[in-house]
């Protein structure tokens, strides 16, 4: 059976159950991210976690660079298109390098001429997988100059995936474990924040951790009945026990949303997420409780907007505009602004030019003031 312009129905399965095998045990994120480079015909590929407090990047699970390589980028991050992607792109969005960064500005960048361009990396995909407070994690692949610009057809395919990776690293996130023991399964589940509860294809519940139990006898936004659980709230009701019965019969099957909230009175409530068990290597590890399905309940995060993400939304200030803007908010001046992002003085000017026509101002001083007061306008701008 043939697939997206000529991927098997069956290489894409892989590949999904795969990456869910991550959300349960994240060493496995190696043979993820080598399916995923295999399935865009990429060179290589990586999950990196982006330190948005320090600008940082730490490349976790990565094939086809070097060493050398992946320390160059963590040493010139701050200079890279994609520090300022980890600010303004939404979660889930599939992202080429075209679309981070225009080409004129790329190929004059020290960031280019000094990383990309000595190792012969000419174009990038990839998305924001999971955004917190103060990081936000991406998977990506990555084409040398020998291959062709990444197209629609591995556009297609990242999105196919994105929803999964997404899921997968909301689980991982929850758990906040490096793997599971099975031998001390069930201690490690009840020393977990997150409620888990675990049930059968039927939908019975067969198990819930510590976390879980508490949930049941504190809020109003859950409840056992029938050894079933349901959301107080009728139509979420139906969200979540169909939301159980597609995971149980097709993971592979793209759902609407990552996660489904469960609302409570005076909007208390939880935030679930659901993982197939009884396949790949997460059958074996949850084979003690005969359970099909494992739905993960969290308190919503409150994640506070950072600054820059919320000036650059509310003002639609391009990547470009907003590395510039931040990087003159740390008391830079031009030439020092293009030293450290490896541009020119003129296409600095150029940013600031624009900068103040979308945000009404006509000084630099103006702009910065306005960024320094600026807070979260509504909460449509939260990602």
């Amino acid at each position: 059976m043939n697939g997206l312009n000529g991927i098997s129905a069956q290489a894409l399965s892989d590949t999904i159950g795969a990456i869910y095998d991550c959300a349960l045990d994240p060493q496995r994120w190696s043979d993820a991210i080598r399916r995923i480079v295999e399935l865009c015909e990429s060179t290589a590929g990586g999950l990196c976690v982006h330190d948005l407090r320090n600008v940082e990047d730490v490349h976790l699970f990565e094939i086809g660079y070097t060493k050398e390589f992946s320390q160059l980028v963590q040493k010139h991050y701050q200079q890279s298109p994609f520090a300022t992607a980890s600010i303004v792109h939404e979660v889930g969005n599939v992202l080429t390098l075209a679309t981070i960064c225009p080409d004129e500005e790329l190929f004059e960048s020290r960031f280019y001429h000094d990383v990309l361009k000595p190792y012969g990396i000419f174009d990038y995909i990839g998305l924001n997988a999971l955004r917190t407070s103060g990081r936000v994690a991406s998977v990506h692949a990555s084409r040398t100059v020998s291959a062709p610009r990444y197209g629609q057809r591995e556009i297609s395919i990242f999105n196919l995936l994105s929803p999964h990776i997404c899921r997968t690293l909301a689980i991982s996130d929850a758990l906040d474990i490096r793997t599971l023991n099975s031998e001390m399964l069930e201690a490690t589940l009840d020393a977990l924040v997150a409620g888990v509860y675990l049930v059968a294809r039927d939908g019975r519940v067969v198990y819930m951790n510590a976390a879980a139990e508490r949930q049941i006898r504190t809020s109003n936004a859950l409840r056992i009945v029938g050894n079933r659980l349901l959301p107080t709230d009728p139509e979420t009701r139906d969200a979540l026990l169909q939301a159980i019965d597609d995971i149980a019969t097709d993971e592979v099957k793209i759902c609407a949303g990552h996660s489904i909230a469960i609302p409570g009175a005076e909007c208390a409530g939880y935030v679930s997420t659901l993982l197939r068990l009884d396949r790949g290597a997460r059958q074996s590890l949850m084979a003690p409780f005969a359970a099909s399905v494992a739905v993960f309940m969290q308190e919503p995060a409150q994640v506070p907007v950072m600054p820059g993400e919320a000036f650059a939304k509310l003002y639609r200030l391009t990547s470009g505009e907003l590395r510039v803007l931040l990087a003159l908010a740390q008391g830079l001046g031009g030439k020092e602004a293009a030293d450290m992002l490896g541009i020119s003085e003129p296409t600095i000017r150029t940013h600031l030019q624009n900068i103040f026509s979308k945000t009404g101002t006509s000084r630099q001083a103006d702009v910065l003031r306005l960024l320094q007061s600026a807070t979260a306008p509504a909460s449509s701008l939260v990602l």
